[in-house]
């Protein structure tokens, strides 16, 4: 992205590859999730079983586990967190990633090589 534009910047985000959808729908780590995996990085890509930590709006503090993310929309479904509909069905509730905070997941392989690869790694990291 090299547009200030913000006609331009929302036009991007809008027809962006799936590839990089992925990027855009990360959270925070937690400060302890930081120390455990011994790394400065702040964000990582939100995924499914992640436990979270509601951090804006009316269901803020809510903490359970991702149950979705969907990435042509760019939300996520936290379980426990719901809505109910005009037909009084509870449905589950969109949440940006941004307004998220994982405090505990399943770091496998791949995820534990995207921290190192950030260069934010510290040099005492084991993987």
């Amino acid at each position: 992205m090299d547009s200030i534009q913000a006609r331009k910047q929302r036009k991007f985000r809008y027809d962006a590859p799936l590839h990089l959808r992925r990027k855009m729908a990360s959270s925070h780590l937690s400060k302890e999730l930081r120390a455990k995996l011994s790394t400065r990085k702040r964000n990582a890509p939100l995924h499914k079983g992640d436990k979270v930590k509601v951090m804006r709006g009316g269901r803020k503090g809510h903490v359970g586990k991702v149950i979705e993310v969907d990435l042509s929309n760019l939300k996520a479904y936290v379980e426990g967190v719901s809505q109910r509909t005009a037909k009084g069905v509870e449905k589950l509730m969109p949440i940006d990633p941004s307004n998220l905070l994982i405090m505990e997941g399943e770091f496998t392989k791949d995820r534990l090589e995207m921290i190192k690869r950030s260069g934010k790694a510290k040099a005492n990291i084991q993987g």
